[in-house]
């Protein structure tokens, strides 16, 4: 969960750097470095501890300049977030790498480098790369030849970018299960862990595949796959806009991607609809033929689109009466699950980078399944190469580390997946027609919930000084309110959880008191009467609730003790989406009354590409 940034051209490359790795920043932000090689063939190290603005400010102070250049900025997985960690790492100060990923045979690496004489300065992993390229380079042969043969020797995955003082105007790069890009200019060439690092030079790139080296210099590149041999990988243009990475008149990323999600939604689902009905082959050519065996569901995800699966598992099951199974990747691809036959494996990730998932992709390829169908926004990604079926959620880069507009994205793509299996299953059009038109409505009823913000403002005023919070749901709401939990402790740090609020009674309601704030989800739906019950509960307990809740629930739970927080209502299929929307609001604001980093939040990151 590292971002890199490398460079070869006829300008100094520092700041093209320093940007890219403030663009891939959502990364990674616990320490940062860069490498160039100056005129006069030496390497010029910079690292700090801290975000791209301290190693920026670093800089300015001792400034370095040079052609050929690496940079990262790192998410600590083997060592503390310091300056002896942070990369890029150097053998002899003649070769320099970063990586990101996770060498898992990185310690007998180093017991047998120590062996030969070779010292180490840091805690990573990643230090035993360099050393492995120095030996390899001082039995004669080229860089690329060195990578290549380095990269035999690891166990795990990693993208990496190296340069050495022997070759100016070099840069090598390889990947294997972490993603790496090449960036294509004129007299100039780029790597970088995603397209948005390099957006600023260029719109043109190479998507590297499992195994494959790529050599870059000023004026060419050239791509070796994993037996060596010279490949030749598409050209792609990419559709993100330099503008689409900058926060414009927002505070925050993460409140400028709140009110993009209109919008995003929109997207999402232009051109895949009509008046009444979901089009025809937006999952592909030939989708429909398998989507017609489908007998039942199996849904991979993590974290926040692990949420969009619940909530799938519920339209699934309920309006296209097909059998859905839905799990934690992590949890999914180290057991021996029983594949039923006619089973759709459907994979959900926003970067389609994702570690576990994209693992459980490949484990379930191979269990049997009809076929593999992923979610994912973003065209190029291994998720997106290594599926039959690919639907794009077209949210836009998404750079708050909190996922917001990626989460609702997920939600109108997988409604159309329900809508077409739903169909293919004998369900009657006029059934579908209606909630057709609900899903068609979203983007509108989005942006009524947004004028909610100066009300939620002021409401998360009640949560500055509290240290837990209960989230409660029934039905299809609760995996919403697993959601809002999530973000309120992604971001301000307070510890919520979420529960189907008929589980109180069964232990949490032990914790409930005066300083508990309840937050509950509360749509007009047939399990109303029964969340009514359970509130009752928390209230003769002393509790604090907020209650989240239509136009029609409202009316039946006016004049109630706690606040209550009058919701649009856009129809019962697309209400979990909708109330989604002032939940992630609540975190926004109580972090930022808290003084949180609410884009870069303590100890995570946005794109987990290790395990």
């Amino acid at each position: 969960m590292c971002g890199i940034v490398a460079a070869a051209a006829q300008r100094d490359v520092v700041p093209i750097l320093i940007a890219g790795l403030k663009a891939l920043e959502y990364r990674g932000y616990d320490s940062a470095g860069l490498c160039v090689l100056d005129g006069d063939r030496a390497l010029e190290r910079l690292r700090t501890q801290g975000k791209v603005r301290e190693l920026e400010t670093l800089w300015h102070a001792h400034p370095v300049h040079g052609d050929t250049g690496i940079a990262h900025t790192r998410w600590a997985t083997h060592g503390a977030p310091n300056e002896s960690n942070a990369h890029p790492h150097w053998s002899h100060e003649t070769v320099a790498v970063v990586h990101n990923g996770i060498i898992e045979n990185h310690a007998a690496l180093r017991a047998e480098l120590r062996a030969q004489g070779y010292q180490f300065d840091s805690q990573t992993d990643t230090e035993v790369i360099a050393h492995l390229i120095h030996r390899e380079m001082a039995r004669g042969v080229n860089l690329r030849e060195a990578v290549s043969a380095a990269t035999r020797q690891l166990h795990g995955a990693y993208a990496i970018a190296a340069i050495s003082r022997e070759e100016p105007g070099h840069v090598v790069g390889a990947r294997r299960g972490s993603p790496l890009c090449v960036g294509l200019g004129a007299g100039e060439h780029f790597l970088g862990s995603d397209a948005q690092a390099l957006i600023q030079v260029t719109r043109r790139f190479v998507y590297l595949e499992e195994g494959d080296v790529v050599e870059v210099r000023r004026e060419s590149m050239q791509v070796y796959d994993a037996e060596g041999n010279a490949v030749t990988r598409a050209v792609l243009t990419s559709e993100f806009s330099a503008d689409a990475v900058e926060r414009g008149e927002y505070r925050h990323y993460m409140l400028k991607e709140i009110h993009e999600q209109p919008t995003a939604v929109a997207n999402t689902l232009e051109g895949r609809i009509s008046e009444d009905r979901v089009l025809p082959n937006i999952f592909g050519v030939d989708a429909e033929a398998l989507l017609r065996r489908v007998r039942r569901v199996q849904i991979v995800a993590c974290g926040t689109s692990f949420h969009a699966g619940l909530v799938a598992r519920y339209w699934m099951e309920d309006i296209a009466g097909i059998p859905c199974s839905v799990e934690v990747a992590s949890e999914y691809r180290y057991r021996h699950a029983v594949v039923a036959p006619d089973t759709l494996f459907v994979a959900i990730s926003q970067s389609g980078e994702t570690a576990d998932t994209l693992a459980a992709l490949r484990e379930g390829k191979q269990r049997g399944y009809l076929g593999a169908l992923s979610i994912c926004n973003v065209p190029e990604s291994s998720l997106v190469r290594e599926s039959d079926l690919v639907l794009m959620t077209r949210a836009g880069p998404e750079i708050g580390v909190a996922s917001t507009k990626a989460f609702t994205t997920q939600l109108a793509a997988l409604a159309l997946l329900v809508l077409e299996l739903a169909r293919l299953n004998g369900v009657p059009q006029e059934q579908l027609s209606r909630r057709v038109a609900q899903l068609a409505g979203l983007p509108r009823v989005l942006g009524e919930a947004l004028s909610l913000n100066a009300e939620i403002a002021r409401l998360a005023e009640q949560f500055v000084h509290k240290h837990h919070a209960l989230f409660l749901g029934r039905g299809v709401q609760y995996p919403v309110a697993m959601e809002g939990a999530l973000k309120l402790k992604e971001i301000s740090y307070i510890h919520a959880e979420a529960y189907p609020a008929g589980e109180l009674k069964h232990g949490p309601l032990a914790l409930v008191d005066e300083d508990m704030p309840v937050v509950a989800v509360a749509p007009n739906n047939q399990l109303l009467e029964k969340l009514k019950s359970n509130l009752e509960e928390v209230r003769a307990r002393g509790g604090e609730l907020f209650v989240f809740a239509d136009e029609t629930a409202a009316s039946t739970l006016h004049g109630s003790r706690g606040h209550l927080i009058r919701v649009p209502d856009g129809g019962g299929f697309i209400a979990p989406a909708v109330f989604t929307v002032p939940l992630q609001l609540l975190a926004y604001h109580v972090a930022v009354l808290r003084g949180t980093d609410v884009d870069q939040p303590r100890n995570l990151a946005k794109s987990v590409t290790v395990e």
